[in-house]
């Protein structure tokens, strides 16, 4: 007995969700890392990254070439942390404004956990120096330091070509170094 057509069509759904799903899989390391990079917090990186995978299911359609679902899906990413901090500010204004107007206590205002959770004064200058480059600068370093990327796989799911990484690379370590040294001198010696 032959399939229906509305058969058939589910089956090909079925089909292209489940590759759409190994391929979401496959990135989901690399993609939190951009996510932090791009500012989301710990946190809240599954949440954004059920965003992104969301994203990914509704513009399926844009995806002809398996082999481009790398940079497909970093401009997804890059979306949806911009959507991210936009509400993240958002309610930190809303909080901000609330605890203000005296109707909260003091202590009940949340402060940044990320502040006592790093103990070691090297790890806080880092994320310091880290915070002030451009996200991209800071995606770039993370993937490669922290994922150990090589070079090739950068640029494949970047979308851009290798010595255009190589270059940005080289120009994002000496604004590290830069930053480094204007937060603790000592500090940017001992990475040179």
């Amino acid at each position: 007995m032959k399939p229906s057509a509305g058969q058939q069509t589910a089956e090909t759904d079925s089909a292209q969700s489940v590759d759409l799903t190994s391929i979401v899989s496959e990135h989901r390391r690399w993609l939190r890392t951009v996510l932090a990079a791009r500012g989301v917090e710990r946190d809240s990186l599954d949440e954004v990254l059920q965003e992104v995978a969301a994203a990914a299911c509704r513009g399926a359609d844009q995806l002809n070439d398996r082999d481009r679902a790398g940079p497909w899906l970093y401009r997804i990413a890059v979306v949806q942390a911009l959507h991210y901090r936009r509400r993240a500010g958002r309610r930190r204004r809303l909080v901000e404004r609330y605890a203000g107007s005296g109707v909260a206590r003091d202590e009940a205002v949340e402060y940044d956990p990320l502040a006592w959770l790093l103990a070691e004064e090297t790890q806080q200058l880092v994320r310091q120096a880290i915070a002030c480059l451009a996200p991209r600068d800071a995606e770039l370093l993370l993937l490669k330091y922290t994922e150990d990327w090589s070079y090739r796989d950068l640029a494949e799911r970047l979308g851009m070509s290798v010595s255009a990484v190589e270059a940005r690379l080289h120009r994002a370590r000496a604004r590290m170094r830069a930053a480094l040294a204007s937060l603790a001198p000592e500090a940017a010696e001992a990475v040179r």
